[in-house]
Protein backbone atom coordinates (compact mmCIF):
# COMPACT_ATOMS: atom_id res chain seq x y z
CA UNK A 1 0.00 0.00 0.00
CA UNK A 2 1.02 3.60 -0.53
CA UNK A 3 1.14 5.94 2.45
CA UNK A 4 -2.09 7.53 1.24
CA UNK A 5 -3.80 4.13 1.12
CA UNK A 6 -2.45 3.27 4.57
CA UNK A 7 -3.68 6.56 6.00
CA UNK A 8 -7.09 6.08 4.39
CA UNK A 9 -7.46 2.60 5.86
CA UNK A 10 -5.54 2.71 9.15
CA UNK A 11 -4.81 6.36 9.89
CA UNK A 12 -6.06 7.70 13.21
CA UNK A 13 -5.79 10.94 15.12
CA UNK A 14 -2.67 9.47 16.75
CA UNK A 15 -1.29 7.48 13.77
CA UNK A 16 0.08 8.80 10.50
CA UNK A 17 1.94 6.87 7.80
CA UNK A 18 4.78 8.71 6.05
CA UNK A 19 7.41 8.07 3.42
CA UNK A 20 10.84 8.13 5.01
CA UNK A 21 14.53 7.83 4.16
CA UNK A 22 15.59 5.06 1.79
CA UNK A 23 12.10 4.84 0.33
CA UNK A 24 10.85 3.08 3.46
CA UNK A 25 7.43 3.65 5.00
CA UNK A 26 7.01 4.57 8.66
CA UNK A 27 4.14 4.78 11.11
CA UNK A 28 4.38 7.82 13.36
CA UNK A 29 2.42 7.50 16.60
CA UNK A 30 1.92 10.48 18.89
CA UNK A 31 -0.55 10.48 21.78
CA UNK A 32 -0.92 11.87 25.29
CA UNK A 33 1.33 9.17 26.75
CA UNK A 34 4.22 8.97 24.31
CA UNK A 35 5.52 9.05 20.76
CA UNK A 36 7.07 6.33 18.59
CA UNK A 37 8.23 5.73 15.04
CA UNK A 38 7.84 2.29 13.48
CA UNK A 39 9.36 1.16 10.17
CA UNK A 40 7.14 -1.23 8.22
CA UNK A 41 10.25 -2.99 6.96
CA UNK A 42 11.05 -5.35 9.80
CA UNK A 43 8.08 -4.11 11.89
CA UNK A 44 10.91 -2.20 13.51
CA UNK A 45 10.20 0.14 16.42
CA UNK A 46 12.81 2.79 15.67
CA UNK A 47 12.32 4.96 18.72
CA UNK A 48 9.94 5.58 21.63
CA UNK A 49 9.80 8.47 24.08
CA UNK A 50 7.26 8.84 26.89
CA UNK A 51 5.94 12.39 27.14
CA UNK A 52 7.13 12.59 30.76
CA UNK A 53 10.75 11.94 29.75
CA UNK A 54 13.30 14.40 28.40
CA UNK A 55 15.20 11.60 26.61
CA UNK A 56 13.94 8.70 24.50
CA UNK A 57 13.90 5.24 26.07
CA UNK A 58 14.51 3.39 22.80
CA UNK A 59 17.83 4.41 21.22
CA UNK A 60 18.66 4.64 17.53
CA UNK A 61 21.99 5.66 16.07
CA UNK A 62 22.31 9.01 14.31
CA UNK A 63 24.19 7.06 11.62
CA UNK A 64 21.62 4.28 11.21
CA UNK A 65 21.09 3.13 7.62
CA UNK A 66 17.56 3.16 6.24
CA UNK A 67 17.50 1.13 3.03
CA UNK A 68 15.56 -1.78 1.55
CA UNK A 69 16.84 -5.11 2.87
CA UNK A 70 19.18 -3.51 5.43
CA UNK A 71 18.93 -3.79 9.21
CA UNK A 72 18.66 -0.63 11.30
CA UNK A 73 21.21 0.14 14.03
CA UNK A 74 19.08 0.71 17.07
CA UNK A 75 15.41 0.50 17.94
CA UNK A 76 13.84 -2.92 18.44
CA UNK A 77 15.06 -5.32 15.72
CA UNK A 78 13.11 -8.59 15.57
CA UNK A 79 15.29 -11.71 15.63
CA UNK A 80 13.08 -14.43 14.10
CA UNK A 81 12.73 -17.37 13.38
CA UNK A 82 16.19 -18.13 14.71
CA UNK A 83 18.58 -16.34 17.05
CA UNK A 84 22.27 -16.03 16.15
CA UNK A 85 23.62 -18.01 13.19
CA UNK A 86 21.37 -20.51 11.41
CA UNK A 87 21.92 -24.05 12.68
CA UNK A 88 22.85 -25.53 9.27
CA UNK A 89 23.00 -22.77 6.63
CA UNK A 90 25.92 -20.40 7.05
CA UNK A 91 24.71 -18.25 4.16
CA UNK A 92 21.45 -17.37 5.88
CA UNK A 93 21.39 -14.07 7.78
CA UNK A 94 22.25 -14.03 11.46
CA UNK A 95 19.19 -13.61 13.69
CA UNK A 96 16.85 -14.55 10.83
CA UNK A 97 15.20 -12.50 8.12
CA UNK A 98 12.26 -10.86 9.91
CA UNK A 99 14.06 -7.58 10.61
CA UNK A 100 14.85 -6.88 6.94
CA UNK A 101 11.64 -7.90 5.10
CA UNK A 102 8.29 -6.22 4.69
CA UNK A 103 5.50 -6.52 7.25
CA UNK A 104 1.99 -5.32 6.47
CA UNK A 105 -0.28 -3.29 8.70
CA UNK A 106 -3.40 -5.25 9.65
CA UNK A 107 -4.92 -3.09 12.41
CA UNK A 108 -4.62 0.24 14.22
CA UNK A 109 -6.67 1.06 17.30
CA UNK A 110 -6.81 3.60 20.13
CA UNK A 111 -7.47 2.73 23.76
CA UNK A 112 -7.55 5.89 25.85
CA UNK A 113 -4.01 7.30 25.94
CA UNK A 114 -2.58 4.19 24.24
CA UNK A 115 -2.32 3.46 20.53
CA UNK A 116 -1.86 -0.09 19.19
CA UNK A 117 -0.52 -1.04 15.78
CA UNK A 118 -0.61 -4.63 14.47
CA UNK A 119 1.69 -5.87 11.70
CA UNK A 120 1.94 -9.28 10.03
CA UNK A 121 5.00 -10.73 8.30
CA UNK A 122 4.56 -10.93 4.53
CA UNK A 123 5.18 -14.43 3.15
CA UNK A 124 7.32 -14.37 -0.03
CA UNK A 125 9.49 -16.70 -2.09
CA UNK A 126 12.51 -15.19 -0.32
CA UNK A 127 11.18 -15.98 3.16
CA UNK A 128 9.98 -19.47 2.15
CA UNK A 129 13.43 -20.28 0.79
CA UNK A 130 14.86 -19.73 4.27
CA UNK A 131 11.90 -20.90 6.34
CA UNK A 132 9.84 -23.61 4.55
CA UNK A 133 7.28 -23.84 7.35
CA UNK A 134 3.69 -22.64 7.36
CA UNK A 135 3.68 -20.04 10.12
CA UNK A 136 2.03 -16.74 10.92
CA UNK A 137 4.13 -14.09 12.65
CA UNK A 138 2.38 -11.04 14.07
CA UNK A 139 3.70 -8.05 16.00
CA UNK A 140 1.57 -5.78 18.16
CA UNK A 141 3.08 -2.50 19.34
CA UNK A 142 1.31 -0.57 22.09
CA UNK A 143 2.49 3.03 22.48
CA UNK A 144 1.75 5.32 25.42
CA UNK A 145 3.49 6.15 28.68
CA UNK A 146 4.64 2.52 28.46
CA UNK A 147 5.76 0.59 25.37
CA UNK A 148 4.39 -2.89 24.81
CA UNK A 149 5.76 -5.22 22.13
CA UNK A 150 4.16 -8.62 21.50
CA UNK A 151 5.61 -11.07 18.97
CA UNK A 152 3.26 -14.00 18.29
CA UNK A 153 4.03 -17.07 16.18
CA UNK A 154 1.48 -19.67 15.13
CA UNK A 155 2.41 -23.01 13.58
CA UNK A 156 -0.04 -23.51 10.71
CA UNK A 157 1.64 -26.70 9.51
CA UNK A 158 1.38 -30.38 10.37
CA UNK A 159 4.86 -30.87 11.88
CA UNK A 160 6.51 -29.33 14.98
CA UNK A 161 8.88 -26.43 14.34
CA UNK A 162 11.90 -25.25 16.32
CA UNK A 163 11.69 -21.52 17.01
CA UNK A 164 14.38 -19.11 18.23
CA UNK A 165 13.55 -15.45 18.73
CA UNK A 166 14.40 -12.21 20.48
CA UNK A 167 13.50 -8.54 20.64
CA UNK A 168 16.99 -7.06 20.23
CA UNK A 169 16.10 -3.84 22.06
CA UNK A 170 18.55 -0.90 22.21
CA UNK A 171 17.90 1.22 25.30
CA UNK A 172 19.02 4.82 25.77
CA UNK A 173 21.27 5.39 28.77
CA UNK A 174 23.54 8.12 30.06
CA UNK A 175 26.83 6.21 30.03
CA UNK A 176 27.49 2.46 29.72
CA UNK A 177 30.25 2.63 32.32
CA UNK A 178 27.89 3.95 35.02
CA UNK A 179 24.74 1.83 34.70
CA UNK A 180 23.81 -1.47 36.34
CA UNK A 181 21.26 -4.09 35.27
CA UNK A 182 19.47 -5.95 38.07
CA UNK A 183 17.23 -8.99 37.85
CA UNK A 184 19.77 -11.53 36.61
CA UNK A 185 21.53 -12.26 39.90
CA UNK A 186 22.57 -15.92 40.32
CA UNK A 187 21.47 -16.75 36.75
CA UNK A 188 23.52 -19.02 34.48
CA UNK A 189 24.71 -17.43 31.25
CA UNK A 190 26.67 -18.23 28.10
CA UNK A 191 29.55 -15.77 27.71
CA UNK A 192 30.08 -15.26 23.98
CA UNK A 193 33.04 -12.95 24.61
CA UNK A 194 34.74 -15.84 26.44
CA UNK A 195 34.22 -18.50 23.78
CA UNK A 196 30.79 -19.62 24.98
CA UNK A 197 31.89 -20.48 28.54
CA UNK A 198 29.03 -21.05 30.98
CA UNK A 199 29.11 -18.86 34.05
CA UNK A 200 26.83 -17.63 36.82
CA UNK A 201 26.02 -13.98 37.44
CA UNK A 202 27.17 -12.52 40.76
CA UNK A 203 25.31 -9.34 41.67
CA UNK A 204 24.02 -6.80 39.18
CA UNK A 205 25.47 -6.66 35.65
CA UNK A 206 27.98 -3.82 35.30
CA UNK A 207 30.10 -2.83 32.32
CA UNK A 208 33.79 -2.13 31.79
CA UNK A 209 34.28 -3.76 28.37
CA UNK A 210 32.49 -5.74 25.69
CA UNK A 211 29.60 -7.85 27.00
CA UNK A 212 27.68 -10.45 24.97
CA UNK A 213 25.79 -12.85 27.23
CA UNK A 214 22.77 -15.10 26.90
CA UNK A 215 21.17 -15.59 30.33
CA UNK A 216 19.25 -18.86 30.46
CA UNK A 217 16.07 -20.05 32.17
CA UNK A 218 15.09 -16.61 33.39
CA UNK A 219 11.60 -15.21 33.01
CA UNK A 220 11.95 -12.37 35.49
CA UNK A 221 12.03 -8.65 34.84
CA UNK A 222 15.18 -6.56 34.60
CA UNK A 223 15.76 -2.95 35.63
CA UNK A 224 18.49 -0.71 34.23
CA UNK A 225 19.64 1.71 36.91
CA UNK A 226 20.88 4.89 35.23
CA UNK A 227 22.17 7.61 37.59
CA UNK A 228 23.21 9.95 34.76
CA UNK A 229 19.68 10.22 33.33
CA UNK A 230 18.16 9.87 36.80
CA UNK A 231 15.84 6.99 35.94
CA UNK A 232 15.36 3.27 35.84
CA UNK A 233 14.16 1.37 32.78
CA UNK A 234 12.10 -1.70 33.59
CA UNK A 235 11.82 -4.58 31.13
CA UNK A 236 9.00 -6.96 32.15
CA UNK A 237 8.34 -10.00 29.99
CA UNK A 238 6.27 -13.15 29.56
CA UNK A 239 6.79 -16.01 27.14
CA UNK A 240 10.57 -15.55 27.34
CA UNK A 241 13.13 -17.69 29.13
CA UNK A 242 16.30 -16.02 27.81
CA UNK A 243 17.67 -12.52 28.42
CA UNK A 244 20.54 -11.27 26.28
CA UNK A 245 22.74 -8.41 27.48
CA UNK A 246 25.01 -6.77 24.92
CA UNK A 247 27.34 -3.84 24.49
CA UNK A 248 29.98 -3.83 21.72
CA UNK A 249 32.29 -1.42 23.60
CA UNK A 250 34.69 0.79 21.70
CA UNK A 251 36.71 -1.48 19.41
CA UNK A 252 33.81 -3.52 18.05
CA UNK A 253 31.63 -0.42 17.68
CA UNK A 254 34.33 1.26 15.60
CA UNK A 255 34.52 -1.79 13.35
CA UNK A 256 30.75 -1.78 12.86
CA UNK A 257 30.96 1.84 11.77
CA UNK A 258 27.35 2.95 12.31
CA UNK A 259 27.17 3.83 16.01
CA UNK A 260 28.06 7.46 15.41
CA UNK A 261 29.71 9.91 17.81
CA UNK A 262 26.71 10.14 20.15
CA UNK A 263 25.61 13.28 21.93
CA UNK A 264 28.77 13.39 24.01
CA UNK A 265 31.05 12.89 21.03
CA UNK A 266 32.65 9.91 22.79
CA UNK A 267 30.74 7.32 20.76
CA UNK A 268 27.10 6.36 20.41
CA UNK A 269 27.91 2.96 21.89
CA UNK A 270 28.36 4.64 25.28
CA UNK A 271 24.73 5.81 25.23
CA UNK A 272 23.01 2.45 24.62
CA UNK A 273 22.74 -1.02 26.03
CA UNK A 274 20.82 -3.98 24.66
CA UNK A 275 18.69 -5.96 27.12
CA UNK A 276 16.93 -8.46 24.90
CA UNK A 277 13.99 -10.70 25.73
CA UNK A 278 13.80 -13.96 23.83
CA UNK A 279 14.13 -17.70 23.60
CA UNK A 280 17.60 -18.82 22.52
CA UNK A 281 20.14 -21.64 22.91
CA UNK A 282 18.78 -23.98 25.63
CA UNK A 283 15.46 -22.13 25.57
CA UNK A 284 14.45 -22.44 21.91
CA UNK A 285 10.78 -23.39 21.58
CA UNK A 286 9.27 -26.48 20.00
CA UNK A 287 5.98 -25.28 18.57
CA UNK A 288 3.48 -28.07 17.96
CA UNK A 289 1.15 -28.08 14.93
CA UNK A 290 -1.61 -25.56 15.50
CA UNK A 291 0.10 -24.08 18.57
CA UNK A 292 0.67 -20.37 19.12
CA UNK A 293 3.43 -18.76 21.17
CA UNK A 294 3.60 -15.11 22.25
CA UNK A 295 6.66 -13.22 23.48
CA UNK A 296 5.37 -10.15 25.33
CA UNK A 297 7.53 -7.33 26.72
CA UNK A 298 6.59 -4.09 28.46
CA UNK A 299 9.11 -1.26 28.83
CA UNK A 300 8.55 1.60 31.24
CA UNK A 301 10.45 4.18 33.26
CA UNK A 302 10.64 3.76 37.04
CA UNK A 303 12.26 5.85 39.80
CA UNK A 304 15.81 5.02 40.79
CA UNK A 305 15.88 2.61 43.70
Amino acid sequence: MTTQELNNKYGLSTVQFVDGPGGLVFAEIDNAGGAARICLQGAHVVTWKPKAQAEPVIWVSDMATFAPGKSIRGGVPICWPWFGPHATESGFPGHGFARTVLWEVTAATEHGATTELTLTLVDTEQTRAQWPHATRAELKVSVGERLGVSLATQNLGTEPILLGEALHTYLRIGDIGRIAVSGLEDTEYVDKVDGGARKRQAGAVEFSGEVDRVYLNTGGECVIRDPDLGRGIRIAKTGSQSTVVWTPWQDKALKMGDFGPGRSGQGGWREMVCVESGNALDNVITLAPGARHALDVIYDVVPLA
